[in-house]
């Protein structure tokens, strides 16, 4: 048998992988600014979270017409074009002069980033060998978190030159991605068929047979716990709690996410194996469990090096849950059936929690003090624990049960 370690990642992957790295380094610009952004139109703190959830709430409602697309016209496409509405809705929010302009812009980019989520997600899950798929998902991972390391800190030092500039910059970030992808991947083909193959002759796991897995019903509570944490209270409130608690300013924010990104990298250097390894779901345990009380402690610290020290053990915790639960999802789909739907509704729950968490931490912040937004942040991510003490491991060679059963539509 050839170990793992020695299967090298495709080439259409690697592309992937670089296109992501341009992707992160921009939404890395404009993270610590969005918040104080919306700020400087009068609103507050709520209001300002509520810019974050915007993005993540267009990205739940339009998952399903997403999955659909994807079925329809494959994967490079949709790939695409949602690069490039994204880039126009980023470039369009530069301009905003109202915040409900800014909303809207701001909301309208989440079609275009449910599209290209997607679409990377099924290219992956397709083009990976089973064996290194949580190789693959680390690899992945490593390449969005190396652009939000130096996005963040290029973004607050953008900032300087107006809150505008960095939304501007994302938005050739991602017209650069969008090139690169249609250069390189205009000769790809899925390899779990003949090259005229298409996503629909493919069988389809519907999501109704997907939740009959327990390690799927788990992988949605985590992912709902890790959208609500890492994508959603992380860019609303730790900006706000850098400023107010902490008494910093964008430089300080800006240092905290890419502190977080940072503990994230780390991980990824060796989570991903060791999920091919030791095998799904102790890593999400592990993961899940670092990230809860982390989390947690986030809104008690006291000083700004106390709080970039838990922001990068939070970090660490998400970097060994992320490539477990999402190969643990590829195992479920495999290489030769089409999940679309199983794969917008896992996205859909991550987006779910990165709708509710800033609204109901940033209201908890408002009313009760940062330590409650952080401390019920921390609880949800206990929640996802729980689910998954009950998944079975999904890791091909050990397979304890049978995946679900492929329903075709």
């Amino acid at each position: 048998m050839v170990r793992s370690s020695r299967i090298r990642i495709p080439q259409e992957i690697q592309v992937l992988i670089a296109a992501a790295f341009v992707i992160a380094l921009g939404f890395g610009l404009v993270a610590p600014v969005l918040p104080q952004f919306a700020q400087s139109f009068d609103v507050g703190v709520t209001a300002s979270a509520v810019i974050v959830s915007a993005f993540a709430f267009t990205r739940l409602v339009f998952a399903p017409a997403g999955g659909m697309l994807l079925e329809k016209l494959g994967e490079r496409p949709v790939y695409i074009a949602g690069l490039l509405i994204v880039a126009v809705s980023t470039a369009a929010c530069a301009f905003a002069q109202s915040y409900w302009q800014l909303l809207v812009f701001r909301g309208l980019g989440g079609i275009g980033s449910t599209m290209f989520t997607i679409s990377a997600m099924a290219l992956i899950i397709r083009l990976a060998p089973a064996e290194i798929r949580g190789r693959v998902s680390s690899a992945y991972a490593s390449s969005f978190l190396l652009g939000n390391i130096g996005g963040p800190l290029l973004g607050g030092l953008l900032a300087g030159f107006g809150l505008r500039v960095p939304f501007l910059v994302y938005a050739a970030a991602l017209v650069l991605a969008a090139g690169v992808v249609f250069l390189r991947l205009k000769d790809a083909r899925p390899v779990a068929g003949p090259d005229d193959t298409k996503p629909a002759a493919l069988p389809v796991l519907t999501v109704t047979a997907a939740l009959r897995d327990p390690t799927y019903r788990a992988a949605l509570v985590s992912s709902f716990a890790n959208g609500w944490s890492s994508f959603g209270v992380r860019n609303a409130l730790v900006p706000l709690f850098a400023a107010a608690a902490l008494s910093a300013g964008p430089e300080v924010a800006g240092i905290s996410l890419t502190a977080f990104a940072v503990g994230t990298a780390v991980v990824l250097t060796f989570s991903g194996r060791l999920a091919d390894s030791w095998g799904r779901k102790p890593l999400a345990l592990i993961g899940l469990a670092v990230n809860a009380v982390a989390t947690a402690l986030m809104g008690f610290s006291s000083s700004v090096p106390e709080f970039l020290i838990i922001s990068v053990i939070a970090g660490m915790g998400t970097g060994l849950l992320n490539p477990a639960q999402q190969a643990a999802v590829g195992d479920i789909i495999g290489s030769g059936r089409s999940g679309g739907k199983v794969l917008a509704t896992f996205q859909m729950a991550s987006d779910t929690g990165a709708i509710a968490g800033p609204i109901l931490a940033g209201m908890l912040a408002d009313s009760l003090g940062y330590s409650w937004a952080f401390g019920v942040t921390g609880a949800i991510a206990a929640m996802g624990f729980i689910a998954w003490l009950t998944a079975r491991e999904t890791l091909p060679a050990r397979k304890a049960a049978p995946a679900p059963t492929t329903i075709e539509e």
